[in-house]
């Protein structure tokens, strides 16, 4: 089954020939390398582009694996596009897989030891030399233990141009779900958009693959890129991550959290280096906090969201099925899959209570930064009396400002504005229609 990732496909096409290497990133197993040599050729393919124009090389086969030095890796591109005068497409999977060689002609002892990295050859340096050539249009994937996608992005800078790929929108799963919108929905929360698991149909089968990408592939990952000792930490701090997905914290709290489960309080840097490696791996991904009125970021406490629901379900052995916190983290993941940047709001409020007055802070789930203009989002199951409805909505009145309102609720609600000028739209229907990227009117 071929599921049609059109987003990303339109973002190939848009970037080819643009004189960079192309980046395919994201997390393992979310289809990088099926976008690549499947969908994104046969698009080519379906242009007028002939097989001969391609030159495919996958560093994780037997067959390529001479491939991984990158002089052979060159010598091979290079013959193999000579002809000038036409065009080649050039797709490596698993860059990473290559490894540096020492340049034998180079007298080591003449060079300072800061510099000693520059006696190899790496596969930047041959791509870097490559691109330059005008018949030449490259494009690669990789992450895995030795170098995550998000080290390459660093590596080739102003020479690359990224395409990062999520597991499958609520859209895309739809289009092979079999089911109507409120069914697939339910299956979505439950087991996510990990391309594998959504095409498999028996549930005992998605359950396990998706428990083995955590044991098997990315904790082992994780381990071994930065050589921890262990990793009876890391999986602590996953699951409490994949417990409070949603929730306000910060290192200090996390460490308190992983030391009573321990025996002994890991420090705070260490539980700040545990979480960068989880977001390179591309696992959780962080939203920090925005205060509304006063224009700045809180320093420490900031939220986590799983990538992936039906992996941090899996995580968790679907027991901690919490719907509010897992359609929070839907619509997040969301907005940064349409390319969104998204902060957590608060709004502090001066209130008189028994006659003292007192600043209350609340929060707003998401505020969307579009240029100059934001956009300011409530997740909520529902507003079905009054007093949920002024509950959900109060922070959202008290912004001081007129950036559009939208309160997202758990169904398959049309869109309608109250006398507020608050939207309110269904679950459903958000997922499938980007509405905040209309004209936005302060």
């Amino acid at each position: 089954m071929i599921i049609e990732r059109t987003e990303y496909l339109n973002q190939l096409i848009a970037k080819s020939w643009n004189g960079k290497v192309k980046i395919i990133t994201g997390i393992r197993r979310c289809g990088k390398s099926f976008l690549l040599s499947t969908i994104y050729k046969q698009a080519l393919l379906n242009k007028g582009i002939t097989s001969d124009s391609f030159i495919e090389i996958s560093l994780d086969k037997k067959s390529d694996i001479q491939f991984r030095n990158p002089n052979a890796l060159f010598d091979y591109i290079s013959e193999h596009t000579a002809d000038a005068n036409k065009r080649y497409y050039v797709f490596i999977d698993e860059i990473q897989l290559s490894y540096k060689v020492k340049n034998s002609d180079i007298d080591e002892t003449i060079v300072p030891e800061e510099d000693r990295d520059l006696l190899y050859t790496t596969f930047y340096d041959i791509l870097s030399d490559l691109m330059t050539r005008p018949n030449i249009d490259i494009y690669v994937t990789g992450s895995n233990s030795k170098m995550l996608s998000k080290d390459i992005v660093t590596n080739f800078r102003d020479r690359g141009s990224e395409i990062k790929v999520f597991p499958l929108s609520f859209a895309e799963y739809l289009t092979i779900a079999n089911k109507d919108k409120t069914e697939a929905l339910e299956e979505y929360m439950m087991y996510g958009g990990m391309p594998t698991a959504a095409i498999e149909p028996d549930e005992r089968e998605k359950r396990k693959y998706l428990q083995g990408l955590f044991s098997n592939v990315y904790i082992k990952d994780i381990v071994e890129r930065y050589k921890l000792r262990g990793d009876s930490l890391l999986d602590i701090l996953v699951d409490i991550l994949s417990s409070s997905v949603g929730s306000l914290t910060n290192p200090n709290k996390l460490a308190n959290t992983a030391g009573s489960r321990m025996g002994n309080k890991p420090s705070n840097n260490t539980i700040k280096n545990y979480l960068e490696y989880l977001e390179d791996a591309y696992l959780f991904q962080s939203a920090k906090r925005w205060n509304v009125k006063g224009r700045k970021y809180f320093d420490t406490i900031q939220k986590y969201y799983a990538t992936d629901l039906g992996l941090r379900n899996a995580r968790l052995n679907f027991r901690q099925q919490e719907r509010s916190h897992l359609m929070e983290n839907m619509i997040y993941n969301e907005l940064i899959r349409r390319g969104y940047s998204v902060d957590v709001g608060v709004v502090e409020v001066h209130q008189s209570i028994n006659g003292v007055r007192k600043m209350s802070q609340y929060e707003i789930d998401f505020v969307v930064n579009i240029g100059n203009n934001k956009i300011y989002i409530q997740s909520a199951l529902n507003i079905d009396t009054p007093e949920k409805k002024e509950q959900e909505t109060f922070s959202l009145r008290h912004t001081g400002d007129f950036f559009r309102k939208i309160v997202v609720l758990g169904g398959s609600q049309k869109p309608w504005t109250d006398n507020d000028g608050v939207m309110y739209i269904g679950v459903i229907p958000f997922l499938l229609a980007d509405i905040i990227s209309e004209p936005i009117i302060p």
